[in-house]
């Protein structure tokens, strides 16, 4: 007989006849649910045995052995919930039927990078790679299959320089860019070695060029901005640095290069500069950077250009290289003529001059611009450079599906010359903890010093508290985190001390508007919309936190669809914390349990008398061969 996997019905029918049997005491205070979650073995790679507990002062009774052989984390225990509440009839509750499995044609699916539904739209200014989404009717009910060999990744940093083949089996950029060491096919899985287009001696040596032309390892430049990322290597190697870096790309001939960047534990999205702005506030990264990202800046009368000087804080760098950088020298590599790619640099240079961009340094390969760091200045230089001129009105903040302006976004006001705009960002790491600007400028409606610095205390409770309840934190299991409604950003901060990185999501129908905050602290996040789905490529965030997102949503569009989404970007035994009021969260937990999620809600940190409850969730392991073999069981 084929063995049941964790998720299988069959795994359940087997599950809920053990929790029967076990025995409950009474609410005298001997209160011990024990209850034990199935673990499948790879024989390839070790799994993440997630343990879902809360602790209640009770002596441990039992030891559950962890596959992977480094740790042995103790039995999960349980403060049993359910019987107190209740929004879901239990004899109704059984008759829900499990979502589907979809067919292992969609095993990739990105929803709003969807190719055919691409090619509908015009292929001007690239509008046919940016975000389109499926109508409400065309949503799909049914959960993303992993491929049959799919294998947990490899554990951070390993997993930097190697993802398994069966888990993104795509050899394209192996073949096309295999002479430019942007990846290499080794047996069962890649190997990065730090290669790129332009990184002929390995992204660390690229990235140590860059630094001898502007500091990269004195703590003022955190947060950076990689247009065009590829793989993200650059991205990869800054991270040793301090720096993190947004990287993104299009779903477009090169396949899947952000979800290997995602594989890698690299933060990455898919993201194009077509028509419209990038999803990211105004003067969010310290420093942006193209290495031949093939984006034509000097078009569309630099168009492009001012919507990168739209996100970078004042002060900030540009780092170009490649065409035409260099050409003089590079010309006849690029299959251009001298001509084409001086006239090129020519318009670079002229955009960047009217953008009031100061050249730092041209050397070798690369080139670097520096934007002012207020706009006294530039203000002035309008008589001579009438385009583009400032912009006049306008939240230069807002950037979900909004159109690209051929206006300068003004810096704020202040009062001389030698005065940083919105005002001076401490270095990191101190800048995580430091009252942001925005704070303390008042810019930010109804945020307060003191409650940024009661958040903060209130984040480093918090997670103490999810240390006891998904045990994968603490052993460092987990690497790509997603907060779905980051607010300040105060669970990136407190999850300082792992080898994490947070994707801070803040919503765009959400008051007051806090991205900017999350980057003027070093962390990097976006702008979305929950109703519809995000940009990345199914499996890519161990770890989910949905903090208040369910009752945010709950009268603009349905909870199983967020529910899906989150289904189809958790990777398999990730894990997912929701908090919300005990009446959303049992209706969260009533639609999870068709999910092959393994559930439970667990107290609050504040204690059982909060009306905010907790529900901890973890994706069962699960592939497109265990569904077949489900099937023929049951056929048989």
């Amino acid at each position: 007989m084929a063995k049941e996997h964790v998720g299988s019905p069959k795994y359940h029918q087997l599950e809920s006849r053990k929790n029967h049997a076990t025995w409950i005491l009474s609410v005298s205070g001997l209160c011990i649910l024990f209850y034990a979650l199935g673990a499948w073995q790879s024989s390839v790679a070790p799994t993440i045995q997630t343990v879902i507990t809360n602790r209640v002062g009770c002596e441990n009774i039992a030891n559950h052995e962890a596959i992977d052989s480094s740790s042995s984390p103790s039995s999960p225990m349980f403060l049993d919930f359910e019987s107190h509440h209740r929004l879901v009839d239990e004899e109704d509750s059984q008759d829900l039927q499990e979502f589907p499995t979809c067919n292992m044609s969609y095993s990739e699916y990105t929803p709003c990078q969807d190719r055919e539904r691409g090619r509908k739209f015009d292929r001007n200014m690239m509008k046919f790679r940016e975000r389109h989404c499926p109508n409400k009717e065309e949503l799909l009910h049914c959960l993303i299959p992993a491929p049959s060999k799919y294998k947990l990744p490899f554990k951070w940093p390993k997993s930097r320089d190697y993802v398994w083949f069966d888990n993104i089996p795509h050899k394209e950029l192996s073949i096309e860019k295999g002479h430019q060491n942007w990846i290499k096919v080794e047996g069962d899985r890649f190997r990065f070695p730090g290669g790129g287009t332009m990184f002929a001696r390995g992204a660390d040596a690229y990235i140590d060029d860059i630094n001898e032309l502007i500091p990269l390892t004195n703590g003022s430049i955190r947060t950076a901005l990689d247009t065009g990322c590829g793989v993200a290597s650059w991205g990869a190697y800054l991270l040793k640095r301090d720096i993190i870096a947004m990287s993104f790309a299009p779903k477009d001939t090169h396949e899947a290069q952000v979800w290997f960047a995602l594989e890698r534990g690299i933060p990455a999205m898919i993201g194009i500069m077509g028509s419209q702005r990038l999803p990211y506030p105004a003067r969010a990264f310290d420093m942006a950077h193209c290495s031949r990202c093939l984006i034509p800046w000097s078009k569309y009368d630099g168009l492009y250009l001012i919507e990168v000087d739209r996100v970078l804080r004042p002060g900030g760098y540009w780092v170009l290289s490649g065409p035409p950088i260099h050409w003089k020298n590079s010309w006849k590599g690029w299959d251009r003529t001298q001509e084409d790619l001086k006239h090129e640099q020519d318009d670079i240079e002229n955009v960047t001059k009217r953008l009031c961009w100061k050249k730092v340094i041209e050397k070798g390969g690369l080139a670097v611009w520096q934007k002012p760091i207020n706009h006294i200045d530039c203000i002035k230089s309008r008589k001579a450079h009438h385009k583009p001129h400032m912009c006049k009105s306008g939240n230069a903040d807002e950037s979900w599906y909004k159109e690209l302006e051929s206006c300068i976004t003004p810096m704020p006001e202040i009062s001389s010359s030698d005065e940083v705009s919105g005002g001076a960002l401490e270095k990191w790491p101190e800048r995580a903890y430091a009252v942001p600007p925005r704070i303390i400028s008042n810019s930010v409606t109804d945020i307060t010093p003191e409650k940024f610095q009661e958040d903060t205390e209130l984040w480093k409770e918090r997670v103490t508290h999810y240390e006891t309840i998904v045990t994968a934190l603490p052993q460092e299991r987990y690497r790509n985190i997603m907060d779905m409604n980051a607010y300040l950003g105060g669970f990136a901060a407190a999850l300082m001390k792992y080898p994490v990185w947070v994707m801070n999501v803040v919503p765009v129908n959400s008051q007051p508007d806090t991205l900017g905050i999350v980057y003027e602290r070093g962390f990097i996040g976006v702008y979305h919309d929950w109703c519809e789905a995000f940009s990345t490529y199914p499996r890519t965030y161990d770890f989910i936190h949905a903090g208040g997102v369910f009752s945010m949503y709950q009268d603009r569009c349905e909870s199983t669809d967020i529910l899906l989404e989150m289904d189809r970007i958790l990777r398999p035994e990730g894990s997912v914390v929701f908090r919300d009021d005990v009446e959303v969260i049992e209706k969260i937990k009533s639609i999870t349990e068709r999910m092959k999620w393994n559930t439970k809600i667990i107290d609050h940190e504040s204690g059982t008398l909060s009306k905010e409850k907790i529900l901890v969730a973890v994706k069962s392991y699960w592939t497109s061969e265990a569904k077949e073999e489900e099937d023929e069981i049951e056929s048989n």
